[in-house]
């Protein structure tokens, strides 16, 4: 056979196969798109009229996920609360845990202050999910419990992204060494006067009295780190600021205003916790949600104070946030997990102090 017959052939081979490609491809395309659509993730009897459900578009999507929330375990934490939270946690099974701080009592004893970390790493290691930690005024308040933290844990606040949404950690008392060997020695007092006079003597103390107890603080170089994470991640889907104090009750706390400032133009969600009472709060047409307990002391003068946990969603609509109840969370029995329907979770219906 001559050469150019031999192109001939294999020109015309090459021409049935690409037809045969264009057909085939058509064919996938009218499944795809006409009336013969099928729902990859549903399949039922195919029957004509009517159905018994509303309708197909199931609420799932490659861009959703779930986080949780625990609130604070501190001043005084009450016996087997939180172990029963982490069991909760488990069965809502989120992409993984955050908290707002206060973790374990603290002290100016080191071993003490170990063996609270021990005690609650060991306890948060039940969880099915990753946990990430948030300090709180008992978690960081002095220098023992700097160094143990920074020992255990590295630094105090960071950010992280997680499927295109960022996460800002803030540390809330965040103070000058001086400062902060200050304000932990006044803390100290305070707390004595609580164990020894209750909560009503604690609040008029000076510790009790002084801005930083509501507000903390932020230092000029956790400011810079959280703004230089701003700009590095400028098209992330939502952001959420995570934190242990509310900064923004200071009028003076620049520091957070310019973070403030800095999300002024997109999406952003706020928790924090300390005042172990649970509050709503609009602040620059955005949710700043304060979480009430998870196994610390009760203080319902300050609101709604109650154990719980928190289940967040997220996905490219937006964020969906459940606010759950501990005495309401129950497992396939129909049971509190580890015998907890005897636990009090809210003193006020309850009744206990």
């Amino acid at each position: 056979m001559q050469k150019s017959a031999i192109r001939n052939l294999l020109s015309s081979k090459s021409l049935v196969s690409l037809l045969l490609t264009v057909v085939i491809t058509l064919s996938a395309g009218c499944a795809t798109n006409g009336v013969e659509e099928k729902n990859d993730l549903f399949q039922a009897a195919e029957s004509e009229g009517p159905q018994p459900w509303t309708h197909e578009q199931f609420d799932t999507s490659d861009d959703k996920f779930t986080f949780a929330l625990f609130s604070d375990l501190t001043g005084g934490e009450r016996e087997g609360i939180f172990e029963i939270a982490v069991e909760q946690l488990n069965l809502l099974r989120p992409d993984f845990i955050i908290n707002v701080g206060d973790l374990i009592e603290g002290d100016t004893d080191r071993q003490i202050v170990d063996e609270q970390w021990d005690s609650f790493d060991e306890r948060a290691g039940r969880a099915r999910a990753p946990v990430f930690y948030v300090g709180g005024n008992h978690d960081l308040l002095g220098q023992t419990l700097q160094e143990a933290w920074e020992e255990r844990l590295g630094r105090t606040y960071y950010h992280f992204v997680y499927r295109d949404v960022l996460f800002l950690v803030l540390d809330t008392d965040d103070y000058s060494q001086q400062r902060l060997e200050e304000f932990a020695r006044l803390r100290l007092e305070a707390i004595e006067v609580a164990e020894t006079q209750g909560w009503d003597a604690f609040y008029k103390t000076e510790y009790a009295r002084m801005p930083e107890n509501y507000g903390g603080n932020i230092s000029q170089e956790q400011s810079r780190y959280m703004l230089d994470a701003l700009e590095q991640n400028p098209d992330v889907r939502w952001t959420f600021l995570i934190m242990h104090k509310a900064p923004w009750v200071r009028e003076d706390m620049k520091t957070f205003t310019d973070i403030e400032d800095a999300l002024t133009d997109r999406p952003y969600t706020v928790f924090n916790g300390h005042r172990h009472a649970y509050q709503y709060l609009q602040r620059k047409g955005r949710d700043y949600i304060r979480l009430a307990t998870t196994g610390g002391s009760q203080l319902p003068k300050n609101g709604r104070s109650m154990d719980q946990v928190v289940l967040v969603t997220v996905d490219d609509e937006g964020v969906d946030i459940a606010n759950l109840l501990m005495s309401g969370i129950l497992d396939k029995t129909g049971h509190i997990p580890l015998d907890g329907h005897d636990v009090c979770f809210e003193s006020t219906v309850c009744g206990e102090p």
